[in-house]
């Protein structure tokens, strides 16, 4: 079948409110859980000064994970302090404005695994500062901006050079705000401000935002593919063996044909259809749409492979 037999040539690409619905899927589960937690930390029960019994159960304490709670490591990013609103506020708006682009252009699952790991090394990197350079007690920590600030650092890196307007009046390129964000943390963590802010996750998710740009890396490569190797499983188990016999004709032996490659999904799909259908009229293509052609490229790459 030729390229120009293909639907793209035909039809047209998704609808407005398809697009829309589809836009930044993980980011707003990310948000729902976000905003799940932070009522379970309000409706938990709690004695004076302290943030709940939710909280204390989930939330980033040296003592503890070093005691073997480990799961703290990654919980306390989606636990917030709700005695100041701006906390998770702002978080969320920052990772739906930066994060919905962020993952359409590496895909969900991708996406998601570079959100949770920056997380996770945020608290490494609090945990490990707090035992290395304090004495007990440890200060403990709650909030998502480790992750946020991975996220914001690596959109900036894709696109430094878009604008944003502070108060809604002043335009600065994104690079600029998200640099003096960055910067600011550093020099409170090497000049040991005392503050409340855990400018130690932020750095360790800036740091990680920058080298998985830098170092072009893909986490999902690193995790097996579950659904290939079922299908390599169901396709082993479809071979038949017979035992050859002098005294019958010699039967075929049945061999399953493997089954074709499913690993790319209907929005990548959808997606590339517009972005191709565009190329066909000879229209300049954005950059998120040229960020989709390599995403497809790169998936198909690893089909034939």
């Amino acid at each position: 079948m030729g390229i120009y037999d293909r639907d793209y040539y035909r039809r047209e690409g998704p609808s407005f409110l398809a697009s829309f619905s589809g836009q930044g899927r993980v980011c707003k589960y990310l948000i729902i859980a976000n905003v799940i937690f932070l009522i379970l930390q309000i409706i938990s029960p709690r004695q004076p000064n302290t943030l709940g019994e939710f909280t204390d159960l989930f939330d980033l304490q040296v003592g503890r994970v070093l005691n073997g709670q480990v799961w703290r490591l990654l919980t306390y990013a989606f636990l917030h302090d709700f005695g100041s609103w701006q906390h998770i506020v702002f978080n969320m708006l920052f990772l739906w404005w930066f994060g919905h682009d962020v993952e359409d252009m590496y895909g969900p699952r991708e996406f998601l695994a570079f959100y949770l790991l920056s997380a996770l090394l945020g608290g490494v990197a609090f945990t490990a500062w707090e035992y290395f350079s304090n004495k007990p007690p440890y200060a403990f920590c709650v909030g998502a901006s480790g992750a946020v600030t991975a996220v914001m650092v690596l959109y900036a890196c894709h696109y430094p050079t878009r604008m944003i307007y502070i108060w809604l009046l002043i335009p600065i390129p994104i690079w600029l705000f998200v640099g003096f964000q960055v910067a600011q943390d550093f020099f409170t963590w090497a000049g040991r401000v005392n503050t409340v802010t855990a400018v130690t996750v932020h750095l360790a998710g800036a740091a990680f935002g920058f080298s998985y740009f830098k170092g072009n890396w893909r986490i999902m490569n690193f995790v097996p593919d579950l659904r290939s190797w079922q299908r390599d499983r169901k396709a082993r188990s479809r071979f038949r063996i017979y035992e050859e016999r002098v005294d019958r004709p010699r039967t075929p032996v049945a061999v399953g044909a493997p089954p074709t490659s499913a690993d790319v999904d209907e929005q990548l799909e959808a997606k590339l259809d517009a972005v191709l259908q565009k190329v066909s009229r000879k229209e300049s293509l954005t950059d998120s749409e040229q960020q989709i052609l390599i995403r497809a490229s790169e998936v198909y790459k690893k089909r034939r492979s």
